[in-house]
C-alpha cells in the first residue's frame, strides 16, 4: 500500500514506574509491561495495594487481594473442570458486578480463552455466539443461564454453566452457582499463561454490517490496551472511576487494573441518580454511553442535580458519536471536559482519545500512545492529502491477532495497518474527525453522501427527538436521502404521532416534517438534501447506541420496490 499521510506518537518522558501526563505525543516505547499476562495486571494490583478497593458496587466493596483470591479459585476450579486442557473456552457475560471481574482474570489465569458474552443479545445471538465459539463452560446471570439450558440441545460442547448471581444457590436446572468455584481452595497461586502472544479473549462485533464476527485479542493486545487507555484517561492509583454502563466493558476494566484505580459501578439507569452516586463516590471520572448522556443533558432535573464535585476531571463518552449540543450542555453544567474517544473490538478498542485540556468538540481527539494513524482516498487507495476526507487506518500494539475461524477478508496489509471502514479527516494537530462508516456512505449523482452529518443537522433542529438518514434507492440518482424522523414531544403534540409502519400522516405531521427538513436542507449541499422524510416512532439501535442502518435499508428497499 502506498505511503500516506499520518501521525505518529512519540514520547515526552516521565518518571519510571509512573503514569505520565498523556498530551498526545509519545513514542511505542513509552508502553511497557508488554509481555504481562492478562491477568498479571490484577496480580501485581493486589501486591501493590492488597486492601485497596478494586470494585464497589451498592454497599459491597472487593479490594484487589480479594478479587485475586477469587480469580485464583476460578482458575483452579476450570483446570480441574477441563482436567487441564488447552485451548478450552469459557464464556463470561459481562455483567456490571464484581464477579465478571473475578471470572475474566480467572479464566485467563487457567489458561483457558475469555468468550466475552452479551447478555443483553437474546437467544438468536446467544447461540451465534457459543455455536460459533464452540464454547464448553459458560459464567454467566440466571436469566442468560436459562436461555442456554434452553440451548444446550444444539450447542454440544457446552457442559457445564455456573450462575454468577446467586449467592443463595438457586439456579436454573443443569447450572450450579458460582459460589462452587469460589470455594475452591488451590494448593497454590495459579500461574497464568507465559506467552504474552497467545490468546486471551474472543470479543464479537456488534454486527451492524453483518452478522457478528469473533475478533481474537492476545493478552499483548489487551495489556498494551490496558495502558494506552490509562495514559489517555490519566488514570492513576488515586483515582475513582464511576461507570454508568449497562455492562461491564473490559477497556475500563483493565485500564483501571493497570492504575490500581477504584471502579464504582453504577447500575440505577437513571441519569440523575448516577451524578448523586459519583459525588458520593467522589468520582474522578465519570463513563457513559452517548444514549444515556443525550438523555442526562435533556433531563429536566439536571439544573437542580447534586453536583459530581470538584475532584471530577471529565465526563467520558464512547461506542458511537455524543452529539455537541449534548457534550456542550453537560460541560456548561458539570464543568468539566466531555470527552470522545474511538475505536472498535478489533482494536481493544481504543486508538483515539480527546485530552481533557485540549479537547475540540467534533472530534475524537489524537492517537493514544504507541499508536498509528494514517488515511487513505475512498476511490483510488492511495494517501489522502492533507485535510482532505479518507478511510481511516491505524496500527499498534491492540491490533486483534485475527478473527474467528479466518473466514473473513483481511483488513491489514502486510505493513500491519488496519483498515477500520471508517471514514474522517485529520486536523493540523492530528486529532481525528470521523464523518461516517464506510459500509453506511452512498453516492447521489456520484458525490458521496455521510447520513451521519446529515443526522447532526437534523439533531440541531429543537423539533426533532431522534433521527436516521439511509439511503432510498433510486434508478435515475442512484440513491436519495431518506430520512426517518422521531418528532419531539411539543411537536408530537401539535401535529400527533406516526409510525413507518404504514399508516398514513395526518396533514399536521407532513407540515412538520417539510418545516424540519426545508431547515435542514438549506445548510446542506444538493446532493446532501433530504428528498423523502417519514416521523417514526423509534430509531433502531444496537446497545451502544449504534442505527441499525443495514436492517433500515433492508425495510427501504421492499418500501421503494412497492
Amino acid at each position: 500500500m502506498p505511503r500516506a499521510v499520518r501521525r505518529t506518537v512519540r514520547s515526552s518522558g516521565g518518571a519510571p514506574g509512573r503514569l505520565p501526563r498523556a498530551g498526545g505525543e509519545r513514542e511505542l516505547s513509552t508502553l511497557t509491561d508488554l509481555d504481562l499476562p492478562l491477568d498479571g495486571l490484577l496480580r501485581r494490583a493486589a501486591r501493590r495495594d492488597p486492601d485497596g478497593v478494586a470494585v464497589r458496587t451498592g454497599g459491597r466493596a472487593v479490594g484487589f487481594a480479594e478479587l485475586d483470591t477469587q480469580a485464583d479459585r476460578i482458575a483452579a476450579y476450570l483446570r480441574e473442570t477441563t482436567r487441564g486442557r488447552s485451548g478450552v473456552r469459557v464464556g463470561v457475560a459481562n455483567v456490571l458486578d464484581p464477579a465478571f471481574a473475578a471470572a475474566y482474570y480467572g479464566t485467563v489465569r487457567s489458561g483457558a480463552t475469555v468468550v466475552l458474552v452479551n447478555p443483553l443479545i437474546g437467544e438468536d445471538g446467544l447461540h451465534h455466539v457459543f455455536a460459533r465459539s464452540d464454547t464448553e463452560i459458560a459464567l454467566v446471570p440466571s436469566a442468560t443461564a436459562e436461555l442456554l439450558v434452553k440451548l444446550r440441545p444444539s450447542l454440544p460442547r457446552l457442559h457445564t454453566i455456573l450462575v454468577t448471581d446467586a449467592p443463595d444457590g438457586v439456579v436454573p436446572a443443569d447450572a450450579v452457582p458460582l459460589e462452587a468455584a469460589l470455594q475452591w481452595t488451590p494448593s497454590q497461586p495459579v500461574a497464568g499463561p507465559a506467552d504474552p502472544g497467545a490468546i486471551a479473549c474472543v470479543q464479537f462485533t456488534t454486527g451492524t454490517t453483518g452478522r457478528p464476527k469473533g475478533v481474537l485479542l492476545t493478552h499483548r493486545n489487551l495489556v498494551a490496551n490496558a495502558q494506552q487507555v490509562a495514559l489517555a484517561h490519566r488514570l492513576t492509583g488515586t483515582s475513582v472511576a464511576l461507570n454508568h454502563l449497562p455492562l461491564f466493558h473490559v477497556m475500563h476494566l483493565n485500564s483501571a487494573m493497570y492504575a490500581g484505580a477504584c471502579q464504582v459501578l453504577c447500575t440505577d439507569p437513571d441519569p440523575i441518580a448516577s451524578l448523586a452516586e459519583a459525588a458520593a463516590a467522589r468520582a474522578t471520572h465519570y463513563y457513559g454511553l452517548p444514549a444515556r448522556l443525550h438523555a442526562l443533558a435533556a433531563d429536566e432535573r439536571l439544573a437542580s442535580a447534586v453536583s459530581p464535585g470538584p475532584q471530577l476531571t471529565a465526563v467520558l463518552s464512547g461506542g458511537s458519536a455524543l452529539r455537541p449540543d449534548a457534550a456542550r450542555t453537560l460541560c456548561a453544567r458539570l464543568g468539566v471536559p466531555v470527552i470522545q474517544g474511538y475505536g472498535m473490538a478489533e482494536l481493544s478498542p481504543l486508538t483515539h482519545c480527546q485530552q481533557p485540556d485540549r479537547y475540540r468538540t467534533g472530534t475524537v481527539g489524537p492517537v493514544v500512545p504507541g499508536t498509528e494513524c494514517r488515511l487513505v482516498d475512498l476511490a483510488t487507495g492511495r494517501p489522502a492529502e492533507p485535510g482532505a476526507t479518507g478511510e481511516v487506518q491505524v496500527r499498534g500494539p491492540q491490533l486483534m491477532a485475527g478473527y474467528l475461524g479466518d473466514e473473513h477478508t483481511p483488513r491489514i496489509d502486510a505493513d500491519g495497518w488496519f483498515a477500520t471502514g471508517d471514514v474522517g479527516r485529520l486536523d493540523e494537530d492530528g486529532a481525528l474527525r470521523l464523518v461516517d462508516r464506510l459500509a453506511d456512505v452512498f453516492k447521489y449523482d456520484n458525490e458521496i453522501v455521510s447520513p451521519s452529518r446529515i443526522e447532526r443537522v437534523l439533531a440541531e433542529d429543537p423539533r426533532v427527538a431522534d433521527c436516521v438518514v439511509a439511503d432510498w434507492p433510486d434508478a435515475e440518482h442512484g440513491a436519495l436521502v431518506w430520512a426517518g424522523i422521531v418528532l419531539a414531544d411539543d411537536a408530537e403534540a401539535y401535529a400527533g404521532p406516526h409510525a413507518l409502519s404504514g399508516r398514513h400522516p395526518g396533514t399536521g405531521v407532513l407540515d412538520v416534517l417539510d418545516s424540519i427538513t426545508t431547515r435542514a436542507n438549506e445548510r446542506l449541499a444538493h446532493f446532501e438534501r433530504i428528498r423523502l422524510a417519514e416521523a417514526v416512532e423509534t430509531v433502531p439501535r444496537t446497545p451502544t447506541g449504534k442505527p441499525q442502518r443495514r436492517l433500515l435499508r433492508a425495510q427501504l428497499k421492499v418500501q421503494a420496490a412497492a
